[in-house]
């Protein structure tokens, strides 16, 4: 099973990048798992509904040719999103996988979120939370409960 997240934007702190380096290390046992930043979009101090839309867009256009992946499962990370439990994440991981699909990439979008083009094109859309996250911090907790889904399908003591 190859396993990818795709995401807008660099994390820039170090603590950040250190976590989710972490959990990439511990996921490998299970999968490959890759982490791919996408350019965000330069928007201005308080950009226009069309300018949003616009960046949206342009920030889609990269994450098309993962979209369009032979033999990949799409999941749009977004808060209006299916809100999942880690056992649940982990069914959906587990029947991919059953239903012939090499590749899981999860979209993360900018801090305006994924265009609707994204979330259209995905078979399934989840939320981690009704509150609002920093998607830095939502590419850590992502990371996390992947790695966490994997000791579940593995039977591996992790989870409790």
């Amino acid at each position: 099973m190859n396993i990818a997240v795709i995401a807008v934007g660099k994390l820039k702190e170090s603590y950040w990048r250190e976590a989710v380096t972490e959990y990439s290390k511990r996921i490998s046992r299970f999968a490959r798992f890759e982490i791919v930043e996408l350019a965000e979009s330069r928007l201005s101090e308080n950009p226009s509904d069309a300018e949003i839309f616009s960046g949206l867009e342009n920030e889609a256009k990269l994450m098309q040719p993962y979209l369009e992946k032979k033999g990949a499962f799409n999941i749009a990370m977004c808060v209006e999103g299916k809100l999942v439990s880690s056992e649940e994440l982990a069914g959906e991981i587990d029947a991919a996988g059953v239903n012939g699909y090499s590749t899981i990439n999860f979209f993360i979008g900018s801090s305006y979120g994924l265009s609707d083009a994204v979330k259209k094109s995905c078979k399934l859309r989840i939320s981690m939370s009704r509150m609002t996250l920093p998607h830095q911090l939502a590419r850590v907790v992502l990371s996390e409960q992947v790695y966490r889904a994997m000791t579940i399908n593995g039977g591996v003591k992790y989870h409790k």
